[in-house]
């Protein structure tokens, strides 16, 4: 069978880059060997999603007095917060399935492996083999898994990754997290909401380090507050996994300290699929575990693309969809413009939420730029404190010569929500001054970027 564009993996990166062939005029097919959507609609984004917001729905009812309402005996049910989940997932992977019928795209199910002359042999569940080829492409998309760590061999049960996370059979009463990036801290949220006591276990100095690092703070003080125990500059150097009990042994500053628990869950990071699909034998460059690819994602070998996970910069789902756009656009003989990754925005969906782009303080100080930092508090914000969430701030870091808005970087109820406009104000170079003079409806938590700008240049209103 001949196509235009052979799409291997359906995640976000896939999918979408399917679709937008398939709009362009393009004959496609994606190949899956599990379900469409990928990690992120199956084990990763949507079932998380799910899994948070039946935790958040959880401590509203547990502080349901503090808005004048009386609940009585209100319990986590972990079964049913677990099948919601697979349910939201199970219904996104159905939509994935419409959108394919919908724009005529053939769904080849099975493992696909690279072959010379931009074809791919398609082995299905049964054995049997096919091969198809693509006369202007094929893209790889085929996504990343949970690292493992040699001191952390993930045996499913007492030793998981995230996709265990999602369908444990029963609730742990204590529960190790190895890791503080948005999958360790999400999990440690979730757990600690409904009645598990957790502890994290970071290597560096500090919680999501990828952050600003007064965000960082402010989110290990936010979880400390709500009971999860917080280790950083620790390690984690052996876990005993004989007796009913996990025995971690963490190196710390003060030496080694042992941690008893139900199960440990491995949240150092993702390892990009790349072994076994051809890569070698056809001669496409990989380095440090990602393929080698230009701003087009064109790898080294004519023909032959890739996106997301499996090429270098940031593992996330939005960044993999408008990779996979703009891959494709170009193959269609469009000129699209090639990917700022400096505008790239980030988000962790614990309690507060976290959301930034851009340059950190830290950042900016060392590539040498004199800047202007704007701060706001959500505990000045009426909306905040009639919404009883009045954890967090927004800070913003404005270049002091142009006023260019160098990083945005945000801690508190809905900020996932609210960084977009960020993302738009670096996209279109808008000014500090011209932020401060952009009327922001009242009462709302996105004022607090109009007044962080304010503060930066001495003109806030609510402090």
């Amino acid at each position: 069978m001949s196509y235009d564009i052979i799409v291997v993996g359906s995640g976000p990166g896939g999918y979408v880059t399917a679709i937008r062939a398939s709009q362009l005029g393009l004959k496609t097919a994606i190949i899956e060997r599990e379900a469409l959507g990928g990690i992120c609609l199956n084990w990763g984004c949507i079932p998380t999603k799910a899994l948070l917001k039946s935790a958040n729905v959880y401590e509203y009812l547990l502080h349901a007095s503090e808005y004048g309402i009386q609940v009585k005996e209100a319990t986590a049910d972990f079964d049913a917060m677990i099948k919601r989940s697979r349910d939201v997932a199970n219904g996104m992977s159905n939509g994935i399935q419409y959108l394919m019928k919908k724009n005529k795209i053939d769904v080849v199910k099975g493992t696909g492996i690279l072959k010379a002359g931009k074809s791919v042999e398609v082995t299905a569940e049964d054995g049997t083999k096919s091969t198809i080829t693509a006369s202007k492409g094929v893209i790889i998309s085929t996504g990343a898994r949970s690292r493992e760590l040699p001191n952390l061999p993930q045996d499913g049960e007492k030793i998981i990754g995230y996709r265990q996370a999602m369908t444990l059979a029963k609730q742990p009463k204590k529960l190790v997290v190895v890791g503080s990036g948005a999958i360790g801290v999400e999990f440690a949220y979730f757990y600690n909401a409904i009645g598990t006591e957790v502890t994290v276990i970071e290597y560096l100095p500090n919680i999501v380090p990828l952050e600003d690092e007064e965000i960082s703070k402010q989110l290990e003080k936010s979880l400390k507050k709500s009971g999860v125990k917080i280790m950083t500059n620790s390690s984690v150097e052996s876990v005993n996994t004989s007796g009913n009990d996990c025995v971690v042994t963490v190196k710390t500053d003060k030496g080694e300290e042992k941690i008893s628990c139900d199960v440990v869950l491995s949240a150092a990071g993702i390892q990009a699929n790349i072994e076994n699909i051809g890569l070698e034998d056809l001669g496409i460059i990989v380095d440090k575990g990602r393929i080698l690819v230009n701003e087009y994602y064109q790898t080294n070998i004519p023909g032959y693309f890739a996106i997301g996970d499996v090429v270098p910069g940031p593992s996330l789902a939005h960044v993999a969809s408008a990779e996979g756009i703009i891959c494709v656009e170009k193959i269609a003989g469009h000129h699209p413009e090639p990917l700022n990754y400096q505008n790239i925005p980030g988000c962790t969906y614990c309690s507060p939420e976290v959301a930034s782009v851009g340059m950190t303080e830290r950042a900016a100080k060392e590539a040498g730029i004199e800047i202007k930092i704007g701060k706001f508090p959500f505990s000045a914000s009426g909306k905040a404190s009639a919404a009883g969430t009045k954890d967090g701030f927004v800070k913003l870091i404005f270049d002091a010569k142009y006023g260019e808005l160098l990083g945005g970087h945000l801690i508190g109820a809905n900020v996932t929500e609210m960084i977009a406009e960020i993302v738009a104000l670096r996209k279109l170079e808008t000014t500090g001054e011209e932020l401060i003079k952009t009327i922001h409806p009242h009462p709302t938590m996105s004022e607090a970027i109009m007044e962080a700008a304010a503060a930066a240049y001495g003109e806030v209103i609510h402090l």
